[in-house]
């Protein structure tokens, strides 16, 4: 039994935020995935630069041993979930791999995103820390699924139109993030365009530690506002990088400003209120970290 849970009281005492309606687990399951989750994170936080190539797979693959409730193994999608949400992101990505030579997805998990695009591309990467959410065995001709270590990308330069990761920057550890951008960049041909999804840290916490935290503890160990990763892809080479908002297949192209200074605005009030209003829908909308990056 984790060490948290010495008595009822003490568990209810122990969450900031009530669990969410499609948090099918118990209290203590969640505790437990949440301490199993901070001490892999700080494995990786406290890990050397040349240690975390490899240490990426091997953290995700013992969380998914040590915590066998997880979502991603339990709450498995049905045929029409996953086709829905695949639809949800091809929504906004079709603008931008209609015609594609080659797409490249990282962190692509169960890979239904990758599957969709490959009756629109000529060829799809798969890209994955882990094969263990995957859990495939046969792959479209155009499809392929490689393993990687931390920042890699298994792609020659020059070779891909469209990358495009979601729920992924937040993974690496800070110290990562310009070398990962800068392996997408050298990988994209002039003209490519990166497609970047990733939560807001105004309106986190995102991962486990929701329910506990006021910033990202767990194997979310970096979440970003928008100023944070524009410089980030500026850095890497990127010349230009476009803003979207909405949700549900709809997107509008938006100023910088308006995300950078609703941000600014949030951040000035108490984090409970904070995190209410960053969290409803039109605000969420507009938060979400969704940026295009190009390579002239």
């Amino acid at each position: 039994m984790s060490t948290l849970v010495a008595d009822r009281v003490a568990l209810r005492r122990v969450f900031k935020r009530p669990l969410l309606a499609e948090e099918k687990r118990s209290p203590e399951q969640v505790i437990e995935h949440y301490e199993v989750e901070i001490g892999l994170a700080e494995r990786l936080r406290r890990a050397a630069p040349e240690a975390r190539p490899a240490l990426y797979g091997q953290v995700y693959d013992e969380l998914f041993r040590r915590v066998p409730h997880h979502q991603q193994l339990t709450q498995k999608e049905s045929a029409e979930e996953r086709a829905a949400r695949s639809n949800g992101q091809m929504a906004f990505l079709r603008r931008f791999i209609e015609g594609c030579g080659h797409f490249l997805e990282v962190g692509a998990g169960d890979c239904a995103l990758s599957l969709a695009a490959a009756p629109v591309c000529e060829k799809v990467t798969a890209v994955d820390v882990s094969e263990v959410v995957a859990g495939r065995d046969h792959w479209p001709d155009n499809v392929q699924f490689r393993v990687t270590h931390g920042t890699q990308i298994p792609a020659e330069d020059g070779s891909v139109d469209v990358a495009f990761s979601d729920q992924l920057m937040e993974h690496l550890h800070p110290d990562d993030a310009e070398n990962q951008l800068g392996n997408i960049f050298r990988a994209l041909r002039p003209g490519g365009r990166y497609v970047c999804v990733t939560p807001n840290s105004v309106s986190g916490p995102w991962d486990i530690s929701m329910y506990f935290d006021e910033t990202a503890r767990g194997l979310h160990l970096k979440e970003y506002r928008a100023g944070e990763l524009h410089r980030l892809l500026r850095a890497a080479g990127f010349s230009r990088v476009h803003y979207y908002a909405g949700g549900r297949g709809f997107y509008q192209r938006v100023p910088k400003w308006l995300v950078t200074s609703t941000e600014r605005a949030l951040t000035m009030l108490p984090y409970g209120l904070r995190s209410r209003l960053a969290r409803t829908l039109p605000v969420r909308g507009l938060l979400g970290l969704r940026l295009v990056a190009w390579k002239d």
